[in-house]
């Protein structure tokens, strides 16, 4: 199974179609009902993530009927499609709204991310960003792309290596346990300078395109991370799980991280990470 580029181009409309109508018109315009927790009050889920979620499975359903179809939101009903992921044909992993407690307190830090899998390796992602309406698209052995909403496309690539103490970056320390999470925090301070977005479209898009030079997470549900990864990769860094291993559709835990390169990765591990 392959994807095309009239495909890709037919993905990038599926997300934008649901950005303009089901995202933008709720943004700063939820009422109380709108809004409910999953499992903490960090943890939302808007009905702008429902009816995003709901249009782009739909689209995808009609043109590739076949497909598996991930989305976040549907993973609470049957968590059997995450595993599936290894080895299925063809699947499509939709996170319709990352950032959700952003998007619900009116920050416009938020993003729809896909991606697309091919038996186990992810081929294609696309993150976008609904406010500014800029697309990042990577597609596998053929580089990352940001294209702005005016039209005009440029090449992604990862910032040069540097110093752990000139690096900027963030790790969502949040999700971990104790002793690792207060360990990793303190550690952050050996950085130059350190961001927590809350939203993993924004950390990719920032890692990949040479903004930050790292970025690192416990927690790894795929619809947060396929995508980001093709993009730092194609990008031209050095992404692996917390034990050196690649990441893989399917795999929920370990750990990862994204930097510019392995050395760099190696310092992060070793100097952030620690135990």
């Amino acid at each position: 199974m392959t994807i095309s580029d009239t495909d890709i181009l037919f993905l990038g409309e599926c997300v934008r179609q649901a950005a303009q109508a089901e995202i933008m018109p709720r943004f700063r315009n939820l009422g109380a009902a709108d809004v409910s927790e999953k499992t903490s009050a960090t943890d939302l889920v808007t009905q702008a993530d429902l009816l995003a979620e709901h249009r782009i499975t739909a689209a995808l359903k009609e043109r590739f009927p076949a497909a598996l179809i991930v989305g976040e939101e549907a993973y609470d009903a049957d968590k059997s499609v995450v595993p599936a992921l290894a080895d299925a044909e063809l699947a499509f992993v939709i996170d319709p709204v990352d950032g959700t407690f952003n998007f619900a307190a009116g920050l416009p830090v938020f993003g729809t991310m896909l991606a697309v899998t091919v038996r186990g390796e992810t081929v294609a992602g696309i993150i976008h960003d609904p406010v500014l309406g800029d697309t990042v698209t990577a597609i596998k052995g053929a580089g990352a792309f940001l294209t702005r909403q005016d039209g005009q496309s440029s090449k992604l690539k990862v910032a040069e290596p540097a110093a752990l103490n000139q690096m900027v970056g963030g790790m969502s320390w949040g999700h971990m346990d104790e002793p690792d999470r207060s360990r990793t925090c303190a550690n952050m301070a050996k950085a130059r300078m350190t961001f927590a977005f809350n939203c993993s479209a924004y950390e990719y898009w920032m890692v990949a395109s040479g903004k930050l030079h790292f970025i690192g997470h416990s927690k790894l549900m795929p619809w947060d991370h396929l995508a980001g990864v093709l993009a730092h990769q194609e990008a031209g860094g050095h992404t692996a799980k917390f034990d050196g291993t690649p990441y893989r559709p399917g795999e929920i835990s370990g750990g990862i991280i994204s930097a510019p390169d392995r050395e760099s990765w190696q310092t992060i591990r070793r100097e952030i990470i620690g135990h």
